[in-house]
């Protein structure tokens, strides 16, 4: 799954523009990308900030998930792009409770039932290093390889429990969208004005 959001110029902001582009003759393009660049850098700060009371996740964690796209001479658009699939839910400060473990996507905590983090019983839990604080569910079944203790009994299986929340989709929506989009309407046209003015000065 990906998503993503863009600033570019449209036929207005040329049009409004026309007599600077003209007369910053063959820079023009440059100055434009550079103008474009530098909101996108501010935007992109502004939706990551969103982002984090969004979806509950912590900032490094959607930093990694984002890609740029910067604009040139040839191409004046920005793009940021997240690709990422269902969000394991161990990413949202999941902790084991007696009922379940409890996690928080979207900023809100809550118990999955029947879910786990550690081995054995309670109250001695024992945390499995190679588990990697993932959060589990048994499947409703068991393996076939004997066990040490189990002999073929077997032991249950389990699978990695998802969050059910995707970057890609949060990203362009909501408080996340509304943050770049904003940005980009408020700084674009005064920057477009600094970067040629800045090729039309010198």
């Amino acid at each position: 799954m990906s998503g993503g959001l863009f600033i570019t110029l449209d036929a207005t902001a040329l049009a409004r523009l026309g007599n600077q582009i003209g007369a910053a003759g063959k820079g023009a393009p440059l100055a434009l990308a550079r103008a474009i660049n530098h909101t996108g850098a501010k935007a992109k700060t502004q939706m990551v900030r969103a982002l984090v009371p969004q979806t509950g996740l912590k900032r490094r964690t959607i930093v990694k998930a984002l890609r740029e796209n910067k604009a040139s001479a040839g191409t004046l658009t920005y793009t940021i792009k997240s690709h990422g699939g269902n969000i394991r839910l161990k990413h949202f400060g999941a902790r084991e409770t007696r009922q379940g473990v409890s996690a928080a996507p979207w900023g809100k905590r809550d118990i999955w039932h029947h879910t786990f983090m550690k081995a054995g019983w309670w109250p001695k839990r024992v945390t499995k290093s190679n588990w990697n604080g993932q959060v589990f569910e048994r499947v409703g079944s068991k393996t076939t390889t004997q066990h040490g203790t189990k002999g073929y009994r077997g032991m249950d299986r389990f699978t990695v429990v998802r969050s059910g929340l995707f970057i890609p989709t949060e990203m362009v929506q909501g408080a996340s969208a509304a943050a770049f989009n904003s940005m980009a309407a408020s700084d674009l046209p005064a920057r477009l004005e600094h970067e040629l003015g800045r090729i039309i000065g010198g």
